[in-house]
């Protein structure tokens, strides 16, 4: 017979102890095989991602108006119109002869379509203030040797198309992470222009950082630069797997990936759609091609070239941020460890001595900051997307129209429903007044040693590599990657027992072993406070792990 208890008020301890340690320990061996089966169904899903094609994650119907593949010189890159938002039907606030929007998603890693995951997103506030919207995606697979010019070119080309199909009107240019430093090279470099570019958690500054928060800036260091990317990409024939990148997020805040497995222990029924659906996002491993990696390793992360203008996008238009004729809006946030202010601000003051030669160079900058929410949050968050980013697109006309300078967005608080979006205000601040430093001591030197390490690789050691590896070897590379083994390895085709999940969960429930009164038992309290401990330990040893790294990168190179 299922056992029962004492309902979700019954907190008063009228059952003796040992029953409700029997309570705990059915529900706990309930949502362990229910997470287990979440697992499983995670792995069939990378598996069915993957022999799909690796499409796009897009909530929204959209059509193909532009192929990369088709210009000169190519690249993986395509241009999409968004058609439909399903039942939502958000296409019909769409105003005729309102200024497109294109949304540009990071190619970091991971597949297209963060910047329209839900109905609550950029394409949607997109849609619901009236614009009509495209959105670039990108395939698995780059073109053979592209490069960043030909992706920068790409967009600059999709800027331009947009346009002519819209009367000339320039577009509103959402770019989120790698997608708002590419449309800023797109933007500084020749005659191309948009009406507006939001940069979303976006480096500009890849030296830059807080010290102890922020310690992937300091990867270089510790790697000997740039050389390891162009190793990886040899073993991988020429591409550069998206994997590393996303085990090195990972690696960034270990705690936050034991909150994600134990917040699916935690409540598996209420968690499992929300978790598998995040994570068909986050397992899609896209390849980079590595004449494309090493660019933007070497002339970026650990070069910043583009702050002094060193960057030549197609042999002969320099990236000049100068030169930038569209208003910018930065939208950044302090609880972003990834791409934080400091990054996203702090090339400001080395490009432009003062705030007079800002307005000087006739560029309106908007800076708009969020106190809390993470990297993946400023673009996947349904409250940042109804709040901040229909905010920025409430009010991109009157951002348009603001004199050149410096200001800071400040929002009100947001308006509830569909009817309004937040109102704003626009602060005027001084360039002298950003308290973010763009080239913090030890940094140039990490720049002269990894110089070296690539050219003494690419010299004596990359052409034998070369020789060595095979498509085969590359593939096989891939699919042992411990990123893509830690999911598959939950696969009950990898794992034939696994296939016994869902009939052992159903088996349990039949049995009332799951506890929806969890809550109230006493054992599953103190299993909570251990699983607090444990996300504590993790984060404590993360803090001082990056701690470390801050004063062994400041002794080896600004001692």
């Amino acid at each position: 017979m299922p056992i029962t208890g004492a309902g979700a008020g019954d907190a008063s301890g009228d059952l003796a102890p040992g029953i409700w340690l029997a309570r705990y320990g059915l529900d706990a061996l309930w949502r362990a095989i229910a997470t287990a089966d979440t697992l499983r169904e995670r792995a069939d899903n990378m598996r069915a991602h993957e022999a799909a094609g690796m499409p796009p994650l897009l909530h929204f119907e959209s059509e193909p108006v532009a192929d990369g593949r088709d210009l000169v010189p190519p690249s993986n890159y395509r241009l999409l119109r968004v058609t439909r938002c399903g039942s939502d039907a958000l296409e019909k606030h769409v105003r005729k002869g309102a200024t497109p929007v294109i949304v540009v998603d990071p190619r970091a890693g991971h597949g297209p379509g963060i910047g329209g995951f839900k109905r609550d997103s950029e394409v949607g506030m997109a849609l619901l203030e009236g614009h009509p919207v495209y959105f670039v995606v990108f395939d698995p697979e780059p073109v053979e040797g592209q490069t960043m010019g030909a992706v920068v070119q790409t967009l600059a080309a999709f800027i331009d198309n947009v346009a002519k199909r819209h009367r000339g009107k320039a577009p509103i240019v959402y770019g989120n992470c790698q997608g708002g430093w590419a449309i800023t090279l797109a933007l500084s470099h020749c005659e191309h222009r948009a009406a507006l570019a939001v940069l979303n958690g976006s480096p500009l500054s890849y030296w830059a950082g807080e010290r102890g928060l922020n310690p992937m800036r300091l990867l270089g260091g510790f790697t000997g630069g740039v050389w390891p990317a162009h190793w990886l990409s040899d073993l991988g024939n020429g591409r550069f797997d998206g994997a590393w990148l996303v085990q090195n997020f990972e690696a960034l805040r270990p705690e936050g990936v034991f909150k994600k497995y134990d917040t699916l222990f935690a409540q598996p029924q209420a968690e499992h759609d929300r978790f598998l659906e995040f994570e068909r996002w986050w397992n899609g491993y896209y390849q980079l091609a590595r004449e494309e990696m090493l660019a933007i390793a070497g002339d970026l992360f650990v070069g910043n070239r583009l702050e002094d203008g060193q960057i030549v996008v197609d042999g002969h238009c320099r990236a000049d941020l100068k030169r930038i004729g569209a208003p910018l809006v930065i939208f950044s946030s302090y609880g972003d460890n990834i791409t934080p202010p400091h990054q996203a601000l702090g090339w400001l003051r080395a490009v432009f001595a003062t705030t007079e030669d800002l307005v000087a160079a006739g560029l309106r900058v908007v800076y708009l900051l969020h106190q809390q929410v993470g990297h993946l949050g400023i673009f996947v968050s349904a409250g940042v997307a109804r709040r901040e980013h229909r905010a920025i697109l409430h009010h991109a006309g009157t951002i348009q129209e603001l004199a050149p300078g410096l200001y800071e967005m400040i929002l009100d608080d947001a308006a509830t429903g569909e009817a309004a979006a937040p109102a704003a205000r626009f602060e005027p601040r001084r360039l002298e007044g950003l308290p973010f430093d763009a080239h913090p001591a030890g940094f140039a030197q990490v720049q002269a040693l990894s110089e070296a390490a690539e050219r003494a690789y690419a010299q004596w050691v990359s052409p034998w590599v070369r020789m060595a590896v095979t498509p085969e070897s590359a593939r096989l590379l891939r699919e042992l990657h411990p990123m893509r083994v830690s999911r598959q390895i939950w696969s009950d085709k990898a794992t034939p027992a696994l296939a016994w999940l869902p009939w052992m969960q159903q088996w349990l429930e039949q049995w009332g072993a799951p506890d929806p009164d969890r809550a109230a038992n006493p054992w599953y309290r103190l299993e909570r406070v251990g699983a607090d401990a444990c996300a504590q330990a993790w984060e404590s040893w993360r803090t001082s792990r990056d701690r470390w790294a801050e004063g062994v990168f400041r002794q080896l190179y600004a001692g």
